[in-house]
């Protein structure tokens, strides 16, 4: 600036000055409008033990909390909650409790939004504001590979939304591996239907910044496995966004993978106790089929929240009936679904498996079981409408079956239905659980069967507990 006579030493000498004043005085500006709600709702505990301590039977008990936190010159509110509650332990056999009871509730109420909120998006476009649309079909409909009905949905909204691109692994050229995005590449070009390297860590950081900025990415991992990879990126970063910012920033980003059974030591995890412990703040998806996958798509790009939507492995090749309102379809989030209704027991499960669990509640039907099967849908948000509670209330006993390791996704679902959902009370059979083996599935259709639960371990755990209920009319099979 000196040597361009822009301005002189003293000058920038004085301007130096000047700006550290400046700074000095915002610092003090803004540590005091910090500190001065903390003081006030400090001075406002103290005065309500003063004028509740003559009362007391411990009143100079009371008063030295009182006086003690008149002491802190910048208190924290851990200080001022944590005096308000041990004092309350003092108060527990007086009148007064009541009053120091109220203000820690309403405190809480006020105070405890500052630290957790956000987590979700709070806004009119969160998951909770789509309502449901349900394929409809039909007398020309065809039973086709479920991947076609992936691969027309996801042209549609290709064709109506100029914002959405989707990469990763083996997206473009050939269509994903499971073929669900087959011709979109040449239809819509290698900028909007992209593959990239094997680097799981960089698709996610690349799709956070494209939707941070207004573009709506599908973030492409080939398989669930692989996941790992890129989960300090999901959990660090996107899954803390909304949180961290207070509702200012969002990036809705569509994580697409496929995973569950295959009969593959690395193409056939279910970590999903792992992903919903890691991703809170990401809606986590688990479609029974093709056509479900297609409507949770469908809904998400309504929402600016991120999700992770996990497509049945297995279930490209099955059969569906290609639905005449593609494109229109809306799977709601954090919805369950009952499948088929039942008068002796929940049983509750998700994605692949649930195949399994209609074999084998037909064949216990023909001995006079008679099972309600239970699809989550969405892992997170979970059971929105306290569903799973109802139909325990139905029919008194539950069993709920994983693919995931013993206590991964199994004792989140559980401790939501038992505890929040409080269905306990409904229960006179002990809940249970079926899950795979602790290990990663062995190879083959054989690694399969014997690492997996499989219809036979189904159909034997839920005879088994109703043997238990009628052991004359349903004997031991073992």
């Amino acid at each position: 600036m000196m040597a361009n006579n822009i301005a002189t030493e003293e000058e920038i000498i004085e301007l130096d000055k000047t700006a550290k004043k400046e700074v000095l005085e915002g610092k003090k500006a803004a540590w005091l409008a910090f500190n001065e709600p903390i003081k006030k709702e400090q001075q406002e505990l103290i005065s309500l033990l003063f004028a509740l301590a003559p009362s007391c039977s411990n009143r100079v008990f009371v008063e030295k909390y009182a006086n003690d936190l008149a002491l802190l010159k910048e208190p924290i509110r851990k200080d001022i909650l944590t005096t308000a509650r041990k004092a309350l332990r003092l108060l527990v056999n007086d009148t007064a409790k009541k009053d120091l009871a109220n203000w820690i509730t309403q405190y809480l109420a006020e105070i405890q939004p500052k630290f957790s909120s956000r987590l979700y998006s709070e806004s009119s476009k969160n998951v909770s504001s789509v309502q449901e649309v349900l394929p409809t079909y039909s007398e020309s409909s065809e039973d086709v590979d479920a991947r076609l009905i992936l691969r027309e949905n996801f042209d549609l909204f290709f064709a109506k939304h100029p914002e959405i691109l989707i990469f990763g692994e083996d997206s473009g050229n050939i269509g994903d591996v499971n073929q669900g995005l087959e011709g979109m590449q040449d239809k819509y070009g290698e900028f909007r239907v992209s593959d990239t390297g094997i680097r799981e860590a960089t698709i996610l950081g690349q799709g956070i910044g494209m939707a941070m900025r207004g573009l709506r990415p599908i973030a492409e991992i080939q398989y669930l496995d692989y996941l790992l990879y890129a989960i300090q990126i999901m959990s660090d970063d996107l899954a803390t966004l909304q949180y961290r910012t207070y509702g200012k920033q969002k990036a809705p980003l569509i994580i697409r993978t496929r995973g569950h059974r295959l009969e593959g030591i690395w193409h056939a995890g279910s970590p999903m106790g792992m992903i919903i412990n890691a991703l809170r703040g990401i809606h986590v998806l688990v479609p029974r089929n093709m056509t479900k996958a297609a409507g949770f798509y469908n809904t998400l790009l309504e929402t600016d929240e991120p999700a992770l939507l996990i497509e049945c492995l297995n279930g490209y090749r099955l059969k569906e009936k290609m639905p005449a309102n593609l494109g229109e379809i809306k799977t709601p989030i954090g919805i369950v679904e009952t499948i088929k209704q039942g008068k002796d027991i929940t049983v509750v499960s998700y994605g692949s498996t649930l195949r399994l669990v209609e074999q084998a509640a037909r064949e216990l039907f023909e001995i006079g079981i008679d099972a309600e099967i239970i699809d989550i849908q969405s892992l997170l948000p979970f059971d929105r409408n306290h569903d799973i509670a109802k139909s325990v209330a139905k029919t008194n006993r539950l069993l709920v079956i994983d693919e995931d390791v013993p206590g991964g996704a199994s004792a989140f679902i559980l401790q939501q239905i038992l505890e929040l959902q409080e269905a306990f009370k409904y229960l006179d059979s002990e809940p249970q659980t079926l899950t795979a083996k602790e290990h990663r599935p062995a190879y083959g259709t054989d690694g399969d069967y014997f690492s997996k639960p499989n219809a036979e371990d189904i159909y034997e755990k839920i005879y088994s507990i109703l043997h238990e209920v009628s052991p004359l009319k349903y004997p031991s099979l073992y």
